[in-house]
């Protein structure tokens, strides 16, 4: 009798290829959506959202947020859509997380063209678990969607430099105009890809070619002051350009240096300067390394030397940051095999191949370790505000907001520290609110705040019914704070809420009578 013979099972070559990407955009998504509603909006989420119900005719919001402010308003559209009706925050965020996964997925394919295939996985892995990246794709903000294109911009050029395809170029160039409708400081990266073309002699660089390219951004831009201008905003827009430009440095000169190392990963930043070194080793033209080391050094320049700063405003940068730490591990790793080992390490290891294995597993472990120990640790612990703005929501803001909506009499006025919370008690509670900090001089404001002239005299007329203070924000203001606590005491404020955080009251509503 002839026994049959067993068979083994083998997955389909496409799926054994696959599945290690796979992996790590589920790890993506899972540190990206896993409590991202634990905690509520922050200020400029609120900002976002709230316009976005506006743009959409919800009439919750639509006497608190202007449709028309700083910023173009790609990102709002698509989330009018599902903000048409009631209240939502957890819904926005999770079509931000989203185009951050997106995101890691181009990555991956900038390091494949460029590197290899190894390369753009282990880049894949690296922005996945990246606290920068992690920590902003929870929010709200409109930096991920701008990241998103301007990674699909990054890949486009690489595929342009490799090929020298016009229609490459042309791709790029529309990438870059979405960016841009998405935030419009985006338009700084067009200073990097013009550094790269200067730089980089070797790569085609067509003026025909360039200026299409180029003006296919600005076509593609130019939909946003279009709208503006018909929909009557043009004094609007006039108005957020000199504020802009003059405003007060809300950080000093060195905010980055101090910040941005420490969110994307120590180890990252010393395997992308091995990177960059063993480029002088390697006897190939350095076009590869050019582009990605001005995609991370001409936004970092421009933001460091402009006076307005943001955690989140580098983050275009870290697509780039995860390509060259992944190169840098893998010619970092081969570097660690190729050395002389000890006699008794050498027979172990029996191969030099088998050293470079496990020197790169080595490398990659500890990388990848160094990453998701922190980013695991922020999401677990998201309840946890370091109060700098671009980090989370507020603890106890959506709370505080819905205690207002539901214990309130509907046309109550609030008077807030700042703006940051008063947007808060607008988007949640539905009540206006106005900041005591915002200034009476219009250079000196966001257009979009309406100053008190005279606090002491609303609060006497009763014009004003509650007094809200908040921890974050007098820790940036010790005067308003002050200012605020002196009113409520002045105004018989009587404590009618409170919100607590690390056990201590972090948000305090008085009710206030003349």
């Amino acid at each position: 009798m002839v026994e049959p013979v067993a068979t083994r099972w083998h997955l389909p070559e496409w799926s054994r290829r696959s599945w290690p990407l796979t992996a790590i955009l589920v790890a993506a998504a899972l540190l990206r959506l896993v409590k991202i509603g634990a905690v509520g909006f922050n200020s400029d989420e609120a900002v976002y959202a709230g316009q976005a119900a506006a743009l959409g005719g919800n009439p919750a919001y639509t006497d608190f947020f202007p449709v028309f402010r700083a910023h173009p308003m790609l990102v709002q559209t698509l989330l009018s859509v599902p903000f048409r009706h009631g209240e939502h925050d957890v819904s926005g965020r999770v079509l931000i997380a989203l185009m951050g996964v997106a995101t890691v997925a181009l990555t991956y394919a900038i390091g494949r063209d460029l590197y290899g295939r190894r390369v753009g996985l282990l880049a894949a892995a690296v922005l996945a678990v990246m606290p920068y990246h992690v920590i902003v794709s929870r929010q709200l903000l409109l930096d991920v969607p701008m990241v998103l294109f301007t990674s699909v911009s990054l890949y486009c050029l690489v595929r342009f430099a490799a090929t020298g395809r016009l229609a490459w170029a042309l791709a790029s160039g529309a990438g870059l105009g979405l960016a841009m409708l998405s935030k419009e400081s985006a338009i700084v990266m067009c200073g990097a890809i013009y550094a790269f073309l200067a730089l980089t002699p070797s790569v085609r660089r067509p003026m025909l070619g360039g200026l299409l390219a180029f003006g296919t951004a600005l076509a593609m831009f130019a939909g946003h002051p279009v709208s503006v201008a018909l929909a009557g905003g043009r004094s609007s827009a006039k108005a957020y350009l000199v504020w802009q430009l003059v405003r007060s440095p809300n950080h000093g000169f060195g905010f980055y240096a101090a910040v941005v190392p420490k969110a994307v990963g120590p180890a990252v930043v010393l395997l992308v300067l091995v990177a960059v070194v063993m480029v002088r080793a390697r006897r190939e033209p350095a076009w590869r390394e050019v582009l990605l080391v001005c995609w991370v050094l001409v936004p970092a320049v421009v933001f460091t030397l402009w006076p307005v700063k943001g955690y989140q405003y580098l983050l275009a940068g870290a697509p780039a940051l995860a390509v060259l730490a992944a190169y840098g591990a893998v010619v970092g790793a081969e570097w660690a095999g190729g050395l002389r080992l000890p006699e008794w390490v050498a027979s172990w290891v029996a191969t030099r191949d088998r050293a470079h294995r496990l020197a790169f597993a080595a490398v990659t472990g500890a990388l990848l370790l160094s990453l998701s120990t922190p980013s695991v640790v922020a999401v677990l612990f998201a309840e946890r505000s370091s109060g700098l703005a671009g980090t989370g929501g507020v603890p106890g803001g959506r709370e505080t907001g819905a205690w207002v909506a539901a214990h309130t009499p509907a046309g109550s006025t609030f008077l807030t520290v700042g703006p940051s919370m008063a947007n808060l008690v607008q988007y949640y509670g539905h009540r206006k609110a106005y900041g005591l900090s915002v200034s009476p001089n219009p250079l000196h404001r966001n257009p979009s705040y309406e100053p008190i002239p005279n606090p002491d005299l609303a609060l006497r007329q009763g014009t004003m019914q509650y007094v809200v203070w908040d921890t974050w924000s007098a820790r940036r203001s010790t005067h308003f704070s002050a200012q605020t606590l002196l009113l409520a005491r002045r105004y018989h404020g009587r404590v009618v809420h409170t919100e607590y955080a690390a056990g201590k009251p972090a948000i305090v509503v008085y009710e206030v009578r003349p």
